[in-house]
């Protein structure tokens, strides 16, 4: 059998659980049907070596193997111009090994077309370490560590406040006494600002003296191993790369920092998580702040604001996926893997599991970490994961946001379970956010509550007793639409697909301040039409018309982000957060519009007339300028027109008085030598 071009090999790990090929073809046998094997990593070996040599892409349902089989791909092509193509999917732990093994065949159906989909490469970040490492410490466990590194790499040792260190007998490393004000940086890159700062003295004898101590001492290093047990040099400091910081009064925990540490030298490639678009962020224009939705969600502080825009540090970045969940325009989007392609790994598992009979589909999102882990020991000693219960992993649980519960319920789940776990800790504020978000929008369309909600259990017996414990549910038929557009337009498709299978489909949905859907509100009276929300709005929700004076809005495009709001001169804006469902919410509808106002003098139309009774009723009788009929008159003409009559009027603000006759040094000494010599005629009182 083929999904998506790829040949199926379906294994029962020796007849450990039942699978019912012809039940899995969800193609009817078109293309030869579903062959189960038995052994196929062992005594059906030549099986998998067969399809290998047909040269085509290959899906195994084992992920235990995966590590022979991809051995035996690479030798087939070896000294060929030809790729393996394998993909894997887990279908005994997920399925298989379960209580409800018998009735899984849904569920197994799902998952291998799931698997089958094509999965594109996410870009990589290059960092390189040369091995320069700084050992930051407050005893002597610091020395001995440095010692330890010194051969694997470049060391020196920084030591907070030392007392009473007995010097080394030998000076292996350099030994500095100092503190360390700030780091920043990544593996390869860090850059520290230190105080206090001195060199160890050489003559030291009973105790480490150092020299006269200076401060803002700068340097760079490419890794730092922190032993002071203190507090951390960064936020998240367990996902900054290239900064390790063990319990230094535990001897396993510090032999381990030491070997992860020893290995860090050379060049490193991470995953790019976040694709990041400028040109659609909302979070400042003309330094107006808007949306700070990503800045107070981001754990590692790889989030900084760049002037209208934010800017994301990709070496910093540790690929939570925070931002992603929480950006109301999609600026920021999760690339480990693409939106669009969750979408349709949501899409294919959804409807392949309906279409193969299965009903009430509960959709367990994990990480492959914890969340594999969890279901394995499930799946092993206990009950396994009921046969309704979709796995469904993800790179980061905390990745995942409102637009994929809302799609999720469009294609036929009736149920949301997010798996957290120690991964996870303290960073989950957005995607609690985005569950309170989608709370909201179901119970207000009469799906209830407790449709999406969090699993925070590292305890596999709790997980289990939760998700055999679910309630049976129903939702909505499953949804046809193609997962096409960006992330807001794939959200509003589900929602209303949602709305229209809804027990209570309002037209217009009343959500809680903060959420990223709903309309400005304009005090029209107010309103000058000055169109300056216009030039702020980041999304083209508030539009202009470059015929007349005209205010217009599309509340599909609005996200909420108050620039607008901050922006008003008049303070006529005020945010309504609301989901509108009707037709007329998807195209502009004019809020304000009115004739343009003419020039008294030549005709021509210049302003707004609100703009300009706003001028006149602040200014006529209470500026100097602006006193006399005539100059009032002035308001209503257009800028040439207005220059020109205040010339002609001969009342120009500009004018100065008489200009003095300009005097020279001949001048001055004419008037001298006449009042010398009126000077005597004066004394002897001639006329």
């Amino acid at each position: 059998m083929k999904i998506n071009g790829r040949t199926v090999l379906v294994c029962d790990c020796a007849h450990s659980m039942p699978l019912d090929g012809a039940a899995l073809d969800t193609d009817g046998g078109r293309d030869g049907g579903l062959r189960v094997h038995h052994q196929l990593c062992r005594a059906q070996l030549d099986r998998f070596e067969a399809s290998l040599a047909a040269g085509e892409p290959l899906l195994v349902a084992c992920t235990q193997e995966a590590p022979l089989f991809t051995e035996l791909a690479a030798e087939a092509v070896e000294g060929t111009d030809r790729e393996s193509d394998l993909a894997f999917t887990n279908i005994r732990e997920r399925a298989g090994w379960s209580e409800e093994a018998p009735l899984a065949g849904p569920k197994i159906a799902a998952l291998l077309a799931e698997a089958a989909l094509d999965v594109p490469p996410s870009g990589t970040v290059l960092m390189k370490s040369e091995g320069v490492c700084l050992v930051y410490g407050t005893d002597e466990r610091a020395i001995e560590a440095a010692r330890t590194l010194s051969s694997r790499l470049d060391v020196t040792v920084l030591l907070k406040d030392p007392k009473d260190i007995l010097p080394p007998r030998v000076m292996e490393v350099p030994v500095f006494r100092g503190r360390l004000r700030s780091a920043q940086g990544w593996l390869g890159n860090f850059d520290i600002v230190v105080d206090d700062y001195a060199p160890a003295l050489p003559a030291s004898r009973t105790a480490l003296a150092f020299e006269a101590p200076r401060m803002g001492a700068q340097s760079r290093c490419d890794i730092i191993l922190d032993l002071t047990g203190g507090t951390p040099l960064f936020p998240a400091h367990g996902k900054r790369d290239g900064y390790l910081r063990p319990d230094p009064d535990s001897p396993a925990a510090v032999a381990k920092a030491l070997f992860e540490a020893a290995d860090l030298v050379g060049e490193f490639e991470k995953p790019r998580y976040i694709d990041y678009k400028a040109d659609l962020c909302a979070h400042s224009r003309n330094r107006k702040t808007g949306c700070t939705r990503c800045l107070e969600v981001c754990p590692t502080g790889a989030i900084t604001p760049d002037r209208d825009h934010v800017a994301i540090d990709p070496h910093v970045c540790a690929g939570c996926g925070s931002c992603a969940s929480v950006c109301p325009t999609g600026a920021s989007s999760y690339a480990l893997p693409p939106a669009r392609t969750v979408y349709e790994r949501l899409r294919t598992l959804l409807s392949t599991y309906a279409k193969a009979g299965g009903t009430e589909p509960v959709l367990l999102v994990h990480d492959s970490r914890h969340g594999d882990d969890l279901v394995a020991l499930m799946a092993r000693f206990g009950r396994g994961l009921p046969a309704r219960v979709l796995p469904f992993a993800v790179n980061e649980v905390t990745q995942i946001g409102f637009d994929v519960f809302a799609t999720a319920l469009a294609y036929g789940a009736t149920q949301v379970r997010v798996l957290t776990g120690p991964g996870n800790a303290g960073e989950t504020a957005g995607l609690a956010g985005q569950i309170g978000l989608a709370e909201t929008a179901l119970a207000g369309l009469g799906y209830g509550s407790g449709r999406v909600s969090i699993i925070d259990a590292a305890d596999p017996d709790a997980v289990e007793a939760e998700l055999w414990g679910l309630p049976l549910l129903t939702g909505p038929l499953p949804g046809l639409f193609l997962p096409m557009g960006n992330k807001r337009t794939v959200t509003l498709l589900a929602l209303r697909h949602l709305q229209k299978a809804a027990p209570a489909p309002l037209e217009v949905l009343p959500l809680a301040a903060g959420a990223p859907f709903g309309r400005v509100e304009v005090n029209v009276e107010g309103c000058t039409l000055c169109l300056a929300c216009v030039g702020a709005c980041p999304t083209g929700a508030l539009q202009d018309n470059p015929d007349k004076p005209m205010l217009s809005f599309a509340q599909d495009a609005c996200v909420q982000c108050g620039i607008c709001k901050n922006t008003c001169p008049e303070r006529v804006i005020s945010l309504v957060p609301e989901i509108d469902f009707r037709d007329s919410a998807r195209g502009a509808r004019t809020i304000k519009e009115e004739e343009p106002f003419c020039c008294t003098a030549c005709g021509k139309a210049f302003a707004t007339q609100a703009s300009i009774r706003k001028i006149e009723t602040a200014l006529a009788g209470k500026h100097s300028m602006f006193a006399t009929p005539e100059a009032i008159n002035r308001l209503r003409m257009c800028d040439d027109c207005r220059v020109r009559d205040q010339f002609a009027k001969g009342d120009n603000p500009l004018t100065g008085g008489v200009r003095p006759l300009t005097r020279t040094t001949e001048d001055f000494l004419r008037e001298r030598e006449m009042r010398a010599r009126l000077q005597p005629e004066m004394e002897n009182g001639d006329d």
